[in-house]
């Protein structure tokens, strides 16, 4: 062969050679840039702990105080007192704000003639000119005439004057044993089933007041699907008649449970609750039952779960079943918890 010929034969065939050489180191070095590309995905998150507590059930809703109902050792803590007759005021013997006894006379109508009648009825009978029936008559009509206070407690009204004119339906004064007062709320009757006497009530003022359930109403008020509940309150509870006041019945007591912050429980694509584990550098999703929830923390259940257990709280909802997370305190401030930290 003419070696003028074969010469350039060599250098295309080194041509490509080279060239292929050039394409395999190109393509192992786009291998190599897409190895180092391809990093693990860390989710900043926050963590909590599993602690145990103490938690409540309660039933919560809204009262209003009043003077507490009678019993069968005391009549009922507050009274309004109506004109026993027809008639004009004479004398009213109280102010707002006095104390009075139970029998002492608050407002007199004109009771003159009442009066008179009395003590002639009384000589009578005395000459044994007159029948005790006649008696007891004129003091029953004197009796009319003076308004007497049911129970001893506090005047907190007085709604009439010297000769103002009154009738039956006339409400004279009214008055109040301030050291009886109940506090009666009406529950959703939907969470009311489980209500029972002597549970523990407590009222949400400052200071708070914690008293037991007393009444239990059975019947349902149709008009708007309430239960009537009743609780007395303890002497000097510093609550005043018709203040209105939030409450809380506790309806379960569960001492010694495993909680987890309620914002570390959370719902995944099931429908069911789950908290995120950290490992390590991991969070590994763990379903739980969940059970009462009280202040921020929320009962929780699992088989492997343990007091002192670290579990994402913010960050939580949409975690991956398994992810790399790094984790940073409420500051901000990152904490170590890559896998060297944690060995």
């Amino acid at each position: 062969m003419n070696s003028k010929k074969i010469i350039p034969m060599l250098a295309a065939v080194c041509g490509g050679i080279i060239l292929l050489g050039a394409i395999r180191v190109m393509a192992d070095s786009d291998d190599d840039s897409a190895a180092d590309k391809k990093v693990v995905t860390e989710v900043a998150v926050q963590v909590g702990k599993i602690t145990s507590a103490t938690l409540h059930g309660y039933v919560q809703g809204y009262g209003t105080i009043e003077p507490a109902p009678a019993t069968t050792d005391q009549p009922a803590a507050g009274a309004q007192l109506a004109a026993p007759s027809a008639g004009v005021v004479t004398k009213v013997n109280v102010i707002e704000g006095q104390q009075v006894t139970n029998g002492q006379v608050l407002v007199e109508l004109n009771s003159q003639a009442a009066e008179a009648e009395v003590e002639r009825q009384k000589k009578l009978y005395a000459q044994q000119n007159t029948s005790l029936k006649n008696l007891q008559e004129a003091e029953a009509q004197l009796a009319m005439a003076q308004i007497t206070a049911p129970l001893s407690g506090t005047v907190v009204r007085v709604n009439v004057k010297p000769g103002q004119a009154v009738d039956l339906t006339t409400i004279v004064a009214e008055v109040m044993d301030l050291n009886r007062l109940a506090v009666s709320a009406e529950i959703p009757s939907a969470e009311a089933n489980d209500l029972k006497s002597y549970e523990p009530v407590e009222v949400l003022t400052k200071p708070p007041v914690t008293t037991e359930l007393l009444f239990v109403s059975p019947s349902v008020e149709k008009d708007n699907d309430t239960v009537l509940v009743r609780a007395l309150l303890p002497k000097e509870s510093g609550l005043r008649p018709g203040q209105f006041v939030s409450l809380h019945i506790v309806t379960a007591i569960h001492t010694n449970c495993l909680v987890a912050p309620s914002e570390s429980v959370v719902t995944d694509e099931n429908g069911k609750s789950v908290i995120a584990l950290v490992k390590g550098d991991e969070a590994t999703q763990m379903p739980v039952q969940i059970g009462l929830r009280e202040n921020g923390l929320v009962e929780v259940e699992a088989q492997e779960l343990k007091e002192g257990d670290t579990v994402v709280t913010v960050g939580a909802y949409g975690l991956p079943e398994k992810t790399k997370i790094h984790v940073q305190n409420l500051s901000g401030n990152e904490m170590s918890t890559n896998s060297s930290d944690a060995k």
